[in-house]
Protein backbone atom coordinates (compact mmCIF):
# COMPACT_ATOMS: atom_id res chain seq x y z
CA UNK A 1 0.00 0.00 0.00
CA UNK A 2 2.77 2.36 0.71
CA UNK A 3 4.17 1.83 -2.72
CA UNK A 4 0.90 2.71 -4.28
CA UNK A 5 0.70 5.84 -2.11
CA UNK A 6 4.16 6.98 -3.14
CA UNK A 7 3.32 6.55 -6.78
CA UNK A 8 0.21 8.61 -6.30
CA UNK A 9 2.24 11.25 -4.49
CA UNK A 10 4.84 11.33 -7.31
CA UNK A 11 2.05 11.59 -9.86
CA UNK A 12 0.66 14.58 -7.94
CA UNK A 13 4.05 16.32 -7.98
CA UNK A 14 4.45 15.70 -11.68
CA UNK A 15 1.03 17.16 -12.31
CA UNK A 16 1.96 20.25 -10.28
CA UNK A 17 5.21 20.60 -12.24
CA UNK A 18 3.38 20.28 -15.56
CA UNK A 19 0.76 22.75 -14.39
CA UNK A 20 3.52 25.22 -13.35
CA UNK A 21 5.29 24.72 -16.67
CA UNK A 22 2.05 25.34 -18.55
CA UNK A 23 1.40 28.47 -16.45
CA UNK A 24 4.90 29.83 -17.21
CA UNK A 25 4.42 29.13 -20.91
CA UNK A 26 1.10 30.98 -20.93
CA UNK A 27 2.69 33.93 -19.09
CA UNK A 28 5.62 33.96 -21.56
CA UNK A 29 3.21 33.94 -24.46
CA UNK A 30 1.26 36.81 -22.90
CA UNK A 31 4.44 38.89 -22.45
CA UNK A 32 5.51 38.13 -26.03
CA UNK A 33 2.11 39.19 -27.41
CA UNK A 34 2.18 42.36 -25.31
CA UNK A 35 5.62 43.29 -26.64
CA UNK A 36 4.53 42.48 -30.18
CA UNK A 37 1.49 44.73 -29.89
CA UNK A 38 3.63 47.57 -28.51
CA UNK A 39 5.99 47.30 -31.47
CA UNK A 40 3.09 47.02 -33.88
CA UNK A 41 1.55 50.27 -32.70
CA UNK A 42 4.08 52.32 -34.67
CA UNK A 43 1.98 53.94 -37.30
CA UNK A 44 2.89 54.38 -40.94
CA UNK A 45 3.54 58.11 -40.40
CA UNK A 46 6.01 57.38 -37.61
CA UNK A 47 7.91 54.90 -39.76
CA UNK A 48 7.94 57.44 -42.60
CA UNK A 49 9.25 60.07 -40.18
CA UNK A 50 11.98 57.71 -39.02
CA UNK A 51 12.88 56.93 -42.64
CA UNK A 52 13.12 60.66 -43.46
CA UNK A 53 15.29 61.32 -40.42
CA UNK A 54 17.57 58.46 -41.40
CA UNK A 55 17.80 59.73 -44.99
CA UNK A 56 18.59 63.25 -43.75
CA UNK A 57 21.28 61.96 -41.41
CA UNK A 58 22.69 59.82 -44.22
CA UNK A 59 22.85 62.80 -46.61
CA UNK A 60 24.51 64.97 -43.96
CA UNK A 61 27.10 62.28 -43.33
CA UNK A 62 27.77 61.97 -47.06
CA UNK A 63 28.13 65.76 -47.38
CA UNK A 64 30.55 65.88 -44.49
CA UNK A 65 32.47 62.98 -45.96
CA UNK A 66 32.68 64.82 -49.30
CA UNK A 67 33.99 67.95 -47.57
CA UNK A 68 36.70 65.98 -45.78
CA UNK A 69 37.59 64.15 -48.99
CA UNK A 70 37.94 67.51 -50.80
CA UNK A 71 40.19 68.80 -48.03
CA UNK A 72 42.29 65.66 -48.24
CA UNK A 73 42.58 65.94 -52.04
CA UNK A 74 43.58 69.62 -51.80
CA UNK A 75 46.25 68.90 -49.19
CA UNK A 76 47.51 65.92 -51.17
CA UNK A 77 47.77 68.12 -54.28
CA UNK A 78 49.71 70.78 -52.34
CA UNK A 79 51.97 68.13 -50.88
CA UNK A 80 52.73 66.58 -54.26
CA UNK A 81 53.46 70.05 -55.74
CA UNK A 82 55.88 70.80 -52.89
CA UNK A 83 57.48 67.39 -53.29
CA UNK A 84 58.00 68.00 -57.03
CA UNK A 85 59.51 71.42 -56.37
CA UNK A 86 61.82 69.98 -53.72
CA UNK A 87 62.92 67.25 -56.11
CA UNK A 88 63.68 69.86 -58.80
CA UNK A 89 65.71 71.94 -56.35
CA UNK A 90 67.66 68.92 -55.16
CA UNK A 91 68.36 67.90 -58.74
CA UNK A 92 69.47 71.44 -59.61
CA UNK A 93 71.76 71.59 -56.60
CA UNK A 94 73.14 68.17 -57.37
CA UNK A 95 73.92 69.09 -60.98
CA UNK A 96 75.04 72.65 -60.32
CA UNK A 97 76.40 72.02 -56.85
CA UNK A 98 79.82 70.56 -57.54
CA UNK A 99 80.52 72.74 -60.58
CA UNK A 100 79.19 75.84 -58.84
CA UNK A 101 81.17 75.16 -55.69
CA UNK A 102 84.38 74.70 -57.67
CA UNK A 103 83.72 77.93 -59.57
CA UNK A 104 83.06 79.84 -56.35
CA UNK A 105 86.20 78.35 -54.80
CA UNK A 106 88.29 79.48 -57.77
CA UNK A 107 86.83 82.99 -57.55
CA UNK A 108 87.52 83.15 -53.80
CA UNK A 109 91.09 81.97 -54.32
CA UNK A 110 91.68 84.63 -56.98
CA UNK A 111 90.16 87.27 -54.71
CA UNK A 112 92.36 86.05 -51.86
CA UNK A 113 95.48 86.34 -54.04
CA UNK A 114 94.45 89.85 -55.10
CA UNK A 115 93.88 90.83 -51.47
CA UNK A 116 97.24 89.43 -50.45
CA UNK A 117 98.92 91.43 -53.22
CA UNK A 118 97.05 94.55 -52.13
CA UNK A 119 98.09 93.91 -48.52
CA UNK A 120 101.69 93.58 -49.60
CA UNK A 121 101.55 96.83 -51.55
CA UNK A 122 99.96 98.61 -48.55
CA UNK A 123 102.72 97.29 -46.30
CA UNK A 124 105.32 98.67 -48.70
CA UNK A 125 103.56 102.04 -48.75
CA UNK A 126 103.48 102.05 -44.97
CA UNK A 127 107.19 101.32 -44.80
CA UNK A 128 107.93 104.05 -47.28
CA UNK A 129 105.82 106.53 -45.28
CA UNK A 130 107.64 105.53 -42.10
CA UNK A 131 110.95 106.12 -43.81
CA UNK A 132 109.82 109.55 -45.05
CA UNK A 133 108.72 110.47 -41.52
CA UNK A 134 111.97 109.34 -39.99
CA UNK A 135 113.94 111.25 -42.65
CA UNK A 136 112.08 114.45 -41.89
CA UNK A 137 112.80 114.16 -38.24
CA UNK A 138 116.52 113.89 -38.83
Amino acid sequence: MQRFGRKKENMGRKQIYFLGLGLFMVMGLAVYLRLWTLDYHFSASETELLRRQFDLASREAMDESAVWRKRFDDEEEKSSACQKELTKIKQYLKEDGTAGIKKKLDLLQKENIDLLERLESLKQELESEKLKCSMRQI
